[in-house]
């Protein structure tokens, strides 16, 4: 009798198939993983750039309007230079380096403003928008699987 040490093929084929599935598993998922994260820039920018509303009404009793979309109204999946000269930057609010979404803000009344911030981080056309007012926290406008 031989004393055969080693994997038989159909133990190798079956370790194959297991990572198989766990990789069809996982790899879609990390995707998601990437874009959620991609995409959380916009709701935080939207927070501060509201924060910066209120306490610019705090100091001097209005709100600033955007009407353009800034850096630009364009929307791509890739990270854009974040140009100054708006009403932001009246504001005090900027982001910290490029950004991927595209940010307005437009006052409804001389007691609200409403800021929306929009990205397509997975580049498929559908945007994904958030808002927040004075009163209402950001909110995501779109569904979760939008990016």
């Amino acid at each position: 009798m031989f004393n055969k040490k080693g994997f038989t093929l159909v133990e190798l084929m079956i370790v194959v198939a297991i990572i198989g599935i766990l990789a069809a598993i996982a790899i879609p998922n990390f995707v998601d993983m990437q874009y959620r994260a991609k995409r959380a820039e916009v709701p935080g920018n939207v927070d501060g750039i509201k924060t910066a509303q209120i306490a610019y009404d705090a100091a001097f009793d209005k709100y600033i309007e955007v009407d353009d979309w800034k850096p630009d109204s364009t929307i791509a999946k890739t990270q854009r230079t974040w140009t100054s000269g708006s009403g932001f930057d009246t504001l005090g609010w900027g982001p910290d380096g490029k950004v991927r979404g595209r940010y307005k803000v437009s006052s409804s009344s001389t007691t609200d403003f409403l800021v929306t911030g929009e990205c397509d981080v997975d580049g498929d056309g559908t945007e994904a928008s958030f808002t927040a007012t004075k009163s209402v926290n950001t909110k995501m406008n779109t569904g979760a699987s939008t990016y």
